[in-house]
């Protein structure tokens, strides 16, 4: 029996009892942060928003709560107006607001993720 059948059979017992899990694997992860590094290496940060977008929907999909998949539809688009937004109140602010990001960035990926049907 292959490790491929085995960690579905794991995960489709766990989906059953209800349980909450991460399926995703280091190498995975370690590929995905090399290329959304590249990526905004490249852009000089303009593509920053698409690297997290990126990240943000790799763990999303392997997520599951309560044996249900999560899934993101957040888009790079929509968060790249937001952190234009997010920077020149910032800029304007000296720096002030910048306390208040995170904050947003959490409400944003928390607006974009939801369980998959």
């Amino acid at each position: 029996m292959s490790t491929n059948a085995i960690t579905n059979q794991n995960a489709q017992v766990y989906q059953e009892n209800g349980h909450s899990y991460f399926d995703g694997g280091l190498l995975q992860y370690i590929g995905w942060s090399i290329l959304g590094g590249l990526v905004t290496i490249c852009t000089l940060g303009i593509c920053y928003p698409w690297a997290i977008t990126m990240i943000l929907g790799w763990k999303t999909r392997h997520t599951v709560i309560n044996g249900r998949r999560l899934t993101f539809n957040g888009s790079a688009v929509g968060l790249f107006g937001n952190w234009i937004k997010w920077w020149f109140l910032c800029l304007i602010t000296l720096g002030i607001y910048s306390f208040w990001i995170f904050i947003a960035m959490e409400k944003w990926k928390v607006k974009h993720t939801s369980f998959d049907e």
